[in-house]
């Protein structure tokens, strides 16, 4: 607390397992911008160490972790899949976009929402304005998840398609470890089949407007062209 307010609130989601931030301005800190500052902090005390995160993630963690020392790793989005490489790994730290963070440094390496709150306030306790510091965390503009809908097992079948067929013009890079994710200089795109419900899940960050519309475009493009019929949500 502060002059008696609230510096920062957090929320956890029913079952505790995940953690939700907001600082006092009113800014929603995701989950995958609250992993950078936990990254930081792990990698501090482990020089070197691997962060593991989800592909929805924005492309600001990676960065992060490289420039704090440690090795970052993209990896499948799902918990049961993080949590297993986690431990195959040996890794200190995984999170998701969806909230789910992982410590295997002081922890016991599954998703525990309370625990992350303590972690977080730890870290924020060491400066003298917690919500300034989660603001400065970095960040791009970019999509909440959006869901193309389509029957049963189609979405799998148009992501197999983009992952064969896909053109991506101005893209640095494609990644196809979980649905199709294409990395720009100024951002990046992904689609990915959503394993429990038929749609194909995409999101999308950029350092612009105008390059978050280029980029979207680049995924209409490709998507309408093997799949002309969908009804795109964007």
């Amino acid at each position: 607390m502060k002059n008696g307010d609230a510096e920062i609130g957090l929320a956890f989601d029913g079952d505790g397992d995940r953690l939700g931030v907001v600082t006092k301005d009113g800014e929603i800190i995701y989950p995958d911008r609250q992993l950078i500052l936990f990254a930081r902090d792990v990698i501090a005390r482990n020089p070197g160490a691997m962060v593991i995160y989800d592909v929805k993630c924005t492309r600001h963690v990676a960065k992060a972790v490289k420039a704090a020392g440690g090795e970052p790793l993209m990896w499948k989005t799902g918990h049961s899949l993080i949590k297993a490489k986690l431990k195959e790994t040996g890794a200190p730290l995984a999170g998701e976009m969806s909230g789910h963070v992982f410590f295997k440094e002081r922890w016991f390496g599954f998703d525990d929402g309370l625990y992350a709150g303590v972690r977080l306030l730890e870290i924020l306790s060491r400066g003298s304005n917690p919500s300034a510091e989660l603001n400065a965390l970095p960040n791009s503009s970019s999509t909440p998840e959006l869901q193309l809908q389509t029957a049963e097992g189609v979405n799998f079948d148009i992501v197999k398609r983009l992952q064969a067929e896909g053109k991506f013009p101005s893209s640095e890079s494609v990644n196809t470890i979980d649905g199709v994710r294409a990395e720009y200089a100024d951002g990046f795109g992904l689609a990915r089949p959503s394993n429990t419900t038929p749609v194909v899940v995409m999101r999308f960050e950029a350092d612009s407007d105008a390059a978050l519309a280029r980029i979207q475009g680049e995924f209409k493009a490709a998507i309408l062209a093997v799949a002309p019929d969908v009804k795109l949500p964007f």
